[in-house]
């Protein structure tokens, strides 16, 4: 009869997310997962076959709850879509205050590191880079709709310049750029909406 697993599944994913987020995959040794999630090498194969399929693991449960926290925050029901989206960069980027670097976003951090050398890691961030895309879309359209936006503002054009700063704020967050910098770079990125239309007379 095999013994009773002596730990919690989503537990050791959520631990796993944390180290392989700090450290990244390559530098992530078995060894140190298995130090990190007190469980043995056995332990950890028996459960999730390899360290690739923990990390595929990891990387999901960080787009789920990340995701889910993004939508929430990018929800412009009751408030001006320009303060919406500034205030969502500035929490994607919120900085240790010591000026040393931040972790950056977990899924961007992998798509620089493994590119496009593994195919199942980038079915996965490609995923996550189009959830953010199409949330853009959504705000922008909402704002167009509202008259807070010009009526003949390029979205796709508008998602593609807001999805390009968000990436590039994130790398430099994780570089350790202080946050007044990146704040100077997400409020000339919204002004590149446009002036808000005028009221009709």
């Amino acid at each position: 009869m095999a013994r009773p697993r002596q730990f919690d599944e989503n537990n050791v994913v959520t631990s796993a997310t944390e180290l392989f987020w700090r450290r990244g995959y390559h530098a992530t040794s078995v060894r140190e997962l298995g130090d990190e999630l007190k469980l043995t090498p056995s332990s950890l194969y028996r459960t999730f076959t390899d360290k690739h399929t923990l990390f595929l693991r990891a990387l999901d449960h960080y787009r789920a709850t990340e995701s889910a926290e993004a939508r929430q925050r990018l929800d412009a029901a009751d408030r001006p879509v320009r303060q919406v989206l500034r205030e969502w960069m500035l929490w994607l980027v919120t900085c240790p205050p010591d000026g040393t670097s931040g972790r950056g976003c977990f899924v961007v951090n992998t798509a620089t590191e493994l590119g496009t050398t593994d195919e199942k890691v980038r079915q996965r961030t490609e995923a996550a880079f189009e959830v953010t895309r199409q949330a853009l879309r959504s705000v922008l359209a909402e704002g167009r709709d509202r008259g807070e936006l010009s009526a003949g503002l390029d979205i796709d054009g508008a998602v593609e310049l807001l999805f390009t700063t968000v990436l590039g704020l994130r790398v430099r967050e994780r570089a350790g750029h202080g946050i007044e910098r990146l704040t100077t770079a997400i409020d000339f990125a919204i002004r590149a909406l446009g002036p808000t239309p005028a009221e009709p007379a």
